[in-house]
């Protein structure tokens, strides 16, 4: 790090700083990767991929910013910064964008049509229907603008990411990265198929795995229902669905509950369709919960699934994938039943209710009418009606669900982990803990990485699920529906004794637990994989520990045998000024991009800094407004520094002052420094702004007479203001790139990003050096301001005498300073016991009152 002599801009100011050091640092390369150093001098960042079918938002800007203030200090202690940006493009965002935006919709058995135009006035309510390679090809397209327009968003934030490592995860490199691992989990048994209940989204008609399930309330009835015993007597239940009547295969209740003891073992028949279902016990079952005693059909809820599977009962399936009933009836119905069944049959669920409820009425098995409650049901996580249970075939990676030993392994993984804050690692414990199968990863959707298979056909045409066929690595990746496994022919694809591709694509977070995987080119670029995996460092938010850091881990365990990074750090949520989680569903949301315009990117990372780590925090605008009046405060400041006039950089820096508060300085960095090294970045800025406000309101009003001067005393204040400023600016460089890359540029050569981080030892203090002393002189300082404020003169009028009595000492070492800083004509310094106390006196000495 070498000086130049300044050069001052005569009105320093903060707009258009974005453009000009955006366009230097990409032309200089200032944040390039160097892959070619050793592990030990490298740092790596397992960035969030954004999902780019919307816009970008405070949350993106909040969270990356934490993770920018990590890697800028890094990179100033040495380290080569290995830190890529991806773009999550595939998956259910990105089609649901596609089709309003282009209006269509997708049609899997619609031949390909070369040069296809979507419609000039697309109409979401009423898509165009194309075939899947074409939808695809629009998926591609509009990513492609949506990713420009993000790129363009980040940089104005001022991310310092290697913009030659973005990767998106539905490009080539990533769909043979997780078509491999999936062929790897394949071979090491880790991943199956199985036909089985699967929580099924009816609206996209597409699996849905435990991670992205959550609970919304959702108004309905409990309706009272008579089951009849083999003597006539009733059994009631109390159900919220009763168009699942016909599914019904047994009652249950609690092993314990002394009413239906005499049942156990017994069979009742269901109303209006007339089925014998046994009457068993089971401990889930809720003695307090309405009658005590429920239906089990398949299926209602989750707890149905478990029934069924472990009291081995039959299956009687009545929703179909596209949420009404199936048109053909289920078994075990009589001849009423299944006149009665015949007129649910194709009809939406809401329908069917409607009319199973009249027929119970008719029937006179409905005691009483429904009641309404209000109560928590199973949803999708983007999807708007509540999910269903159907039996549909599917793939699975074992995930400790129904492995206890995979599971403690899983768990001791977190243990190891360094989490901060430390108390999120309960978070992923209960998960773990809470986990009750294994991880559905295959989807019913278009736009994502293909499941890699083929499956053969037998002479009956009937597909041979048990023997899938894998392609060979080196073709990687492939696409089943339009690819034909080895040795076969294209025009054997459905053909008896020919083949079928799996037409399932992989669930996004499949793809996504890869990218320390992808980011560092495990298939592409082994070197540098060897290099930088395991990473040191995965930043996320809070609500994805589920889903998102669970599965890297995961992964990272089957396939190395090794934690996927050594550290993970949490953002908590943007809070709108209700203290609400801002959400686009609740339009609440703030949009950054006219802020980062108004305010400057500087402030806007400021507030996001503010931020802890794993804190929820309010949005507000008020923080944004004080990191523009740092900013400004940094650049009006820079150029009185530099303003004063020339001092040699070996200038000694030795008046007692001068000294002081470089010795407190060195308490900063060495503060600042153990904060980013525990990833507390707000530590480092509070601290780091404290002193600075310090130094600005105190240090600065208390040397300028002398630094104006000349002789020794003044190259002493000078050569400490200066590096002061030096190491200010690199302490403030991480959070507020921008201004300090301008002061820097006025008189210090290359990029203050590349320049080291600060160290103790630079500030040259010894142990002689008070670092107290600046704070004693100020305090007398700011008595003569304050008295001078409340008689409403001029802070350069003179004082006739200022009288500081008690502990002295440190006063008495700053004289000098403290009279010119305060025109003091009499300064009187009486020792005493006690506290510090000063007496100020306005009028001149002598004079009359």
């Amino acid at each position: 790090m070498s000086t130049q002599r300044p050069i001052v801009p005569d009105s320093p100011v903060l707009d258009g700083l974005e453009a000009r050091w955006g366009a230097v640092w990409k032309e200089q390369g200032t944040y390039t990767f160097d892959g070619d150093r050793p592990r030990e001098q490298i740092f790596a960042i397992d960035t969030p991929p954004p999902t780019v079918s919307g816009s970008l938002h405070m949350g993106h800007v909040f969270s990356f910013t934490h993770t920018d203030t990590v890697a800028r200090f890094q990179r100033m202690r040495g380290k080569s910064v290995f830190y890529p940006i991806g773009w999550d493009d595939n998956g259910l965002p990105t089609e649901r964008r596609v089709q309003n935006y282009y209006g269509v919709r997708c049609e899997p058995a619609l031949p390909y049509v070369a040069d296809f135009t979507p419609p000039a006035t697309p109409d979401p309510k009423r898509p165009v229907p194309i075939s899947r390679p074409n939808f695809i090809e629009l998926c591609e397209r509009l990513t492609a603008i949506d990713e420009k327009e993000f790129e363009a968003a980040w940089r104005h934030l001022g991310l310092s990411v290697d913009w030659d490592l973005t990767y998106t995860t539905i490009d080539d490199d990533s769909r043979a990265t997780s078509q491999r691992a999936f062929l790897d989990n394949l071979a090491r048994g880790e991943a199956f198929m199985s036909e089985a209940p699967t929580l099924w989204d009816v609206t996209f008609r597409t699996a849905v795995a435990q991670a992205e399930l959550e609970d919304r309330d959702w108004p309905g009835a409990f309706h009272r229902i008579a089951f009849q015993r083999a003597d006539g007597r009733p059994v009631h239940i109390e159900t919220t669905r009763p168009e699942l009547l016909p599914a019904c295969v047994a009652l249950v209740a609690h092993p314990d509950d002394e009413r239906y003891q005499e049942l156990f073992g017994t069979t009742v028949r269901t109303p209006v369709f007339g089925v014998r279902v046994p009457v068993v016990a089971h401990r889930l079952a809720e003695p307090g919960k309405g009658s005590g005693i429920a239906m089990i059909c398949t299926f209602g809820d989750l707890t149905d699934v478990i029934w069924w599977r472990e009291l081995n009962l039959p299956t009687r399936p009545v929703v179909g994938r596209d949420g009404r009933m199936v048109a053909e009836a289920p078994t075990g119905l009589d001849s009423d039943g299944r006149v009665a069944y015949a007129e649910l049959a194709g009809k939406t669920l809401h329908s069917a209710r409607e009319r199973v409820v009249a027929l119970l009425r008719e029937a006179g098995a409905l005691d009483g009418e429904p009641r309404p409650l209000t109560r928590p049901v199973k949803f999708y996580e983007r999807g708007d009606r509540p999910l269903e249970i159907v039996t549909t075939r599917q793939w699975y990676i074992r995930n400790g669900g129904r492995d206890a030993e995979l599971r403690d392994r899983l768990l001791a993984r977190g243990r190891e982990l360094r989490w901060h804050p430390e108390h999120m690692r309960v978070r992923y414990e209960h998960w773990v803990e809470g986990l009750n199968g294994d991880w559905l990863v295959s989807r019913q959707r278009y736009f994502g990485v293909p499941i890699p298979v083929w499956y053969p056909l037998g002479a009956d045409g009937e597909p041979r699920y048990d023997e899938p066929i894998a392609p060979a690595h080196a073709t990687l990746p492939i696409d089943p529906s339009t690819m034909t496994p080895p040795g076969y022919r294209e025009d054997q694809r459905g053909e008896p004794g020919g083949f079928i591709g799996d037409p399932d694509v992989m669930d996004t977070w499949a793809t996504s637990s890869l990218t320390p995987q992808i980011a560092a080119g495990r298939l592409r670029d082994p070197q540098l994989f060897a290099r930088v995996f395991p990473m040191d460092l995965r930043p996320q938010a809070h609500e994805i520990i589920r889903t998102w850091l669970f599965a890297t881990v995961l992964r990272a365990h089957l396939a190395h045998g090794s934690l996927p990074w050594s550290d993970v750090a949490i953002s908590g949520w943007i809070l709108d000024p209700d203290h609400k989680k801002m959400s686009k569903s609740k339009g609440n949301v703030v949009t950054p991009m006219a802020l980062l315009t108004e305010y400057g990117t500087d402030a806007v990372r400021y507030w996001a800094a503010k931020g802890r780590p794993g804190a929820d925090t309010a949005f507000d605008t008020g923080q944004i407004k004080v990191g523009r009046r740092l900013s400004v405060k940094i650049l009006n400041a820079s150029k009185f520094v530099l303003s004063l006039g020339d001092v040699a950089d070996d200038a000694a820096i030795t008046e007692p002052v001068d000294r002081a508060v470089l010795a407190e300085l060195a308490a900063v960095v060495a503060d600042a420094t153990a904060g980013f090294e525990q990833f507390e970045y707000t530590t480092a800025l509070e601290r780091t702004e404290r002193f600075f406000w310090q130094l600005c309101d105190d240090y600065l009003e208390l040397v300028k007479s002398r630094a104006y001067a000349s002789g020794p005393a003044t190259d002493s204040a000078r050569a400490a203001l200066r590096r002061a400023l030096s190491v200010l600016l690199r302490l403030f460089a991480p959070f507020l790139p921008y201004v300090t890359e301008e002061v820097w540029s006025w008189w210090q050569q290359g990029s203050v990003h590349r320049a080291p981080w600060p160290v103790v030892a630079e500030l040259g203090h010894t142990a002689a050096d008070d670092p107290a002393l600046l704070a004693t002189v100020a305090e007398v300082l700011r008595a003569v301001r304050k008295a001078k404020s409340t008689a409403k003169v001029s802070m350069r009028a003179e004082v006739g005498r200022v009288v500081v009595s008690g502990p002295v000492d440190r006063a008495r070492v700053a004289a000098a300073d403290l009279r010119a800083a305060g025109v003091i004509a009499d300064l009187v310094l009486t020792p005493g016991p006690g506290e510090l106390s000063v007496d100020v006196s306005l009028e001149p000495v002598g004079s009359a009152n």
